[in-house]
């Protein structure tokens, strides 16, 4: 059968139209509709772990059947109280919080990355470190990331907080999560993320110990940010 989809808001705006068209199988439910929306249009797809689908103006829930000439509608979060998938802060960072922003239906893994504080680098002890970020352009790039593990893991989802300021030993200074269909593309776009997070986003800390500090930056070779991600056997 085929269907219309009404958008609004940051999804009308993503896509470029306000309604989309999609062949259904008859008997199809709200999941695998998200399914084909993620799959034919993947500009939306990062979008949608956070929004419900109407049938004829009513919520409705992941296995309620679509009929021929149902009115539908995906429907992103109103205003207020949305996290942002990608962010700098100074606030300390939650895991869970950024775990609901990607998990979903069609999510079968959810990996964390969570960076901490460590005391010891090569024997050296660190007493505190200090983060500092080009934020804008870091939010930027984190949802650059976010694209490419798009299309290289269909149907995954990403988030990624970083955190700036001082920060003591043991504090988490960035969380990265992804959300799969499957848990070995999870494990793959996970780190996917945090690898490219080290190379292309403009962050940078200062180690302080108790003899100096000195400010650091991307820390795996010659920094080269307009590098191609390396493929390996990623699929």
């Amino acid at each position: 059968m085929q269907i219309s989809v009404l958008l609004f808001a940051g999804l009308a705006e993503r896509a470029g139209t306000r309604s989309i068209s999609l062949a259904l199988p008859e008997g199809a439910t709200v999941q695998d509709l998200l399914q084909a929306v993620s799959s034919q249009y993947p500009a939306l797809s990062s979008l949608l772990g956070s929004c419900f689908i109407s049938l004829n103006q009513e919520y409705a829930t992941p296995d309620k059947t679509i009929q021929a000439g149902d009115e539908i509608a995906i429907l992103p979060p109103v205003s207020g109280g949305q996290e942002p998938r990608f962010a700098i802060t100074t606030e300390p960072l939650q895991v869970e919080k950024l775990m609901k922003l990607v998990m979903n239906p069609h999510a079968g893994a959810v990996l964390s990355f969570v960076g901490t504080v460590r005391e010891f680098t090569h024997g050296q002890r660190t007493v505190s470190l200090s983060y500092e970020a080009y934020e804008p352009m870091a939010v930027e790039k984190m949802k650059q990331i976010a694209r490419e593990i798009e299309e290289r893991w269909p149907g995954a989802q990403v988030a990624m907080h970083h955190r700036i300021g001082d920060m003591a030993i043991e504090e988490i200074a960035v969380v990265a999560v992804v959300a799969t269909p499957h848990r070995k593309a999870a494990f793959e776009a996970g780190e996917y993320a945090i690898e490219r997070l080290k190379q292309i986003v403009p962050i940078w800390k200062k180690e302080i110990w108790e003899d100096g500090s000195e400010w650091k930056g991307h820390q795996q070779g010659p920094w080269n940010p307009i590098a191609l991600p390396d493929d390996g056997e990623r699929s």
